[in-house]
């Protein structure tokens, strides 16, 4: 018993250690990204920085709305064309699929979760560019839209998987009782089954929209990296990821702290993403 009780109290003090320094990696981040970015904007101006459309360091203009925009146009576009794709994979996969396509589709979507963002990138470049490009005979395939259609693809797999896990952890009394009211095994699943998974997929849609904005890799390889104001879906883009790495490597003093400033905004849209996603759990937490 004493031998049990000495391990059980070593772990306990293994798990503490490992949590604390999960919080004190969180701090020297935002001690880290605040001290540095700030200042920065304290000098620009929040509302020049914040609300600037003109990006040029060389001029010491530093407007990051291009940018803003940028990301939340292609964050956007990647919610509406990837999230009623993942929902549907979902809810085949839990109520229509096949138990011999199920693990081929499982195996599949987990896959999909690992491939490095660069790997995605150089697919949109070799594949998706071209095509967009002849497909609606424009002079260049790096555009929103394209950007818009890969991001699609990468949050599918953490969509689906969100949305599904929700799906298979309503209660079979919602899909039995519909069935006995007289509907059928669709009408079951869609107006019984989802709705009850509402929220879990809402936290799946919220998990998608994260790992969305804060892409950077695959996006700087098909959006055209151009930091003005987005004028349209055929047109190039700058994110903010996009601007901090492209031009982070050669800047100092205020242009490199405005980069860091940029990373500040990001860190705080990441912020409301996470804060609307533990709002969507306790609601479901009230429900259950």
């Amino acid at each position: 018993m004493k031998a049990n009780a000495v391990k059980e109290t070593v772990m306990k003090a293994v798990f503490f250690i490992a949590a604390c320094a999960s919080v004190l990696a969180v701090i020297l981040i935002c001690v880290f990204l605040f001290a540095g970015g700030v200042p920065a904007i304290k000098k620009i101006g929040a509302f020049d920085f914040l609300l600037g459309k003109t990006w040029k360091p060389g001029n010491n203009l530093y407007g990051i709305l291009p940018m803003i925009s940028g990301s939340v146009c292609v964050t956007g576009g990647a919610i509406v064309i990837g999230v009623p794709i993942a929902i549907l994979t979902s809810v085949f996969m839990s109520y229509f699929c096949p138990k011999k396509l199920y693990k081929i589709m499982h195996s599949t979507i987990n896959l999909m979760a690992g491939v490095p963002s660069v790997v995605y990138g150089f697919f949109g470049l070799v594949v998706l560019v071209p095509s967009v490009k002849k497909t609606l005979a424009i002079p260049n395939g790096n555009t929103m839209l394209t950007a818009s259609v890969l991001l699609a693809i990468m949050i599918l797999p953490t969509v689906a998987g969100v949305a599904e896990s929700a799906l298979q952890s309503v209660p079979g009394s919602y899909y039995e009782g519909a069935l006995a009211l007289g509907a059928t095994h669709t009408q079951s699943v869609f107006f019984a089954v989802v709705p009850a998974a509402k929220s879990g997929i809402a936290a799946g849609i919220i998990l998608g929209t994260g790992r969305a904005i804060g892409e950077t890799m695959a996006v700087i390889m098909v959006a055209g990296n151009q930091p003005r104001m987005p004028q349209g879906l055929l047109k190039g883009a700058r994110t903010m990821t996009s601007n901090i790495v492209l031009e982070m490597g050669y800047a100092t003093d205020l242009h490199r702290e405005a980069l860091i400033a940029t990373g500040v905004v990001l860190f705080l849209f990441i912020l409301v993403i996470n804060l609307i996603l533990a709002v969507i759990n306790r609601r479901a937490e009230h429900e259950s």
